[in-house]
């Protein structure tokens, strides 16, 4: 999950000022964790710790409640209580990231991205946008090919994974959907070479580029293994004491060192 924190950190400052190509600073004065590592930090404590998604979401928000949620997440979280509002958006995606992580089969990773989308996202792209990640994490994971990730992708989901990134980047734009990002951010990665060139195409599409490198980002640290390590320690060092405290205990139980 440290690869999806990490992109969501990298990609902060060109959100809403999109710069279309690879040649970025990573890290900047405006580089910040986002709602995008908040809501995967919280998923990663309801699983290590057997919580409630909904109730850890409310927790998480009060905690850090200017990170950036979307309105109608963030208008529900700060009276208490979440309730589903049947939700397309990609928030379900960018937060699955340790389902991925935390299974050992590829039904058990659907379910529980089931699950985790659901308590928010219950329309049924919003699940789709959440499994189609957790799995593509898990296959990673399991160090399966792209081409078999790929496809197994696109048979279950349906999402078109054929486009070259050359092609998506001129026309696309902001785009807070799962079928309209999530395919995108998954293309990043079955392109990239590497942690960081999966993290500099996925920013290079625009649109939504934290969240589009915080999907891709997780499922690139999944197949490459270990980020580099001054990314990710200049990634870390922008995380306060509470959110570190996760990633690490979530790192040591299912992190693969090698």
């Amino acid at each position: 999950m440290i690869g999806a924190i990490i992109g969501d950190i990298i990609g902060s400052p060109y959100e809403h000022r999109n710069h279309k190509g690879t040649d970025f600073a990573l890290f900047s004065s405006r580089s910040r964790f986002t709602d995008d590592t908040v809501l995967t930090v919280a998923v990663a404590d309801a699983l290590l710790h057997g919580k409630d998604y909904a109730q850890t979401f409310v927790d998480y928000v009060s905690a850090y409640p200017d990170a950036g949620y979307g309105e109608t997440f963030l208008a529900q979280a700060l009276t208490g209580k979440l309730r589903p509002y049947n939700s397309w958006g990609n928030g379900s995606a960018m937060r699955v990231c340790p389902v991925g992580f935390a299974f050992d089969t590829a039904e058990a990773v659907l379910a529980e991205a089931k699950r985790s989308a659901e308590v928010t996202h219950n329309h049924p792209e919003g699940i789709k946008g959440a499994q189609a990640t957790a799995l593509s994490v898990f296959l990673a994971r399991q160090r399966e090919t792209k081409a078999f990730i790929k496809d197994q992708i696109v048979r279950r989901f349906g999402y078109d994974l054929s486009q070259p990134l050359e092609t998506i980047r001129p026309a696309y734009r902001f785009d807070v959907s799962c079928q309209g990002s999530v395919p995108q951010a998954l293309r990043a990665f079955l392109e990239a070479d590497d942690y960081e060139d999966a993290v500099r195409k996925a920013v290079s599409l625009g649109g939504d580029s934290d969240t589009i490198a915080c999907i891709a980002g997780g499922v690139a640290h999944a197949f490459f293994g270990p980020l580099p390590p001054e990314i990710e320690q200049a990634g870390l060092a922008r995380l306060d004491e509470r959110l570190l405290a996760i990633v690490r205990e979530f790192s040591e139980r299912y992190l693969p060192v090698s």
